[in-house]
C-alpha cells in the first residue's frame, strides 16, 4: 500500500471522526478508535432497533480499518454475543454485501453501523452465517425466533439507560 494511500485513509477518517463527534447517530451509542494511536482500528457500540427484538441492548462491535480505507470496507465483527441469522454465533462474522461487494466510497463508517443495525429486522434467512436461528426464520417460528432473540439482548448484550 503506498503512503499517500494510506495518508488519504487517514483524512478520511479523522473527518469521520469529528463529524461522529458533532452529529450523533441514532445507531450508535459511541465510535471511535479504540486507542490514539491506531486509527485504523475501532469500537462501536450499535444500539438494537425500536420497536424489535433486539430494542434495548447495545452491542460491542470491532471494526478493522484497511489502509485503502474508503476504497475497500472495514472489516466489521461483533464483540458481544449476537443471535442473528447473518451474523457467526462463535466468530460475530456479519454476511452483509456492504461489507463486501457492495461496498463504495460514499459510504462512511457509522453508515455502516447504521446498515447493521437495519439488518437486525430485516434478516436474510436464506443465506444464514448462524443456521439454527434461520431455520426458525424460514419455518415460520418468528415467536420462537423473538423469544430466542429477546433472550440473547437479556443475556448478553449491555442494557441501554433508562
Amino acid at each position: 500500500m503506498s503512503a499517500s494511500t494510506s495518508a488519504s485513509a487517514n483524512r478520511r477518517l479523522i473527518l469521520e471522526l469529528n463529524k461522529n463527534t458533532q452529529e450523533k447517530s441514532p445507531a450508535v451509542t459511541y465510535l471511535g478508535p479504540i486507542d490514539d494511536s491506531d486509527l485504523f482500528h475501532w469500537r462501536g457500540g450499535l444500539l438494537g432497533t425500536p420497536d424489535s427484538p433486539y430494542e434495548g441492548g447495545i452491542w460491542d462491535l470491532d471494526i478493522v480499518i484497511p489502509d485503502n480505507y474508503p476504497l475497500a470496507p472495514p472489516t466489521v465483527t461483533f464483540v458481544t454475543k449476537m443471535c442473528h441469522p447473518n451474523v457467526h454465533i462463535k466468530t460475530g462474522e456479519i454476511c452483509l454485501d456492504l461489507l463486501k461487494s457492495a461496498w463504495t466510497p460514499a459510504y462512511t463508517i457509522s453508515s455502516t453501523m447504521t446498515a447493521i443495525q437495519t439488518l437486525l429486522t430485516s434478516p436474510e434467512p436464506d443465506s444464514p452465517l448462524n443456521v439454527d436461528v434461520a431455520s426458525l426464520l424460514r419455518s415460520g417460528d418468528t415467536v420462537g425466533y423473538d423469544s430466542l432473540v429477546r433472550y440473547y439482548v437479556w443475556r448478553y448484550a449491555k442494557k441501554e439507560k433508562s
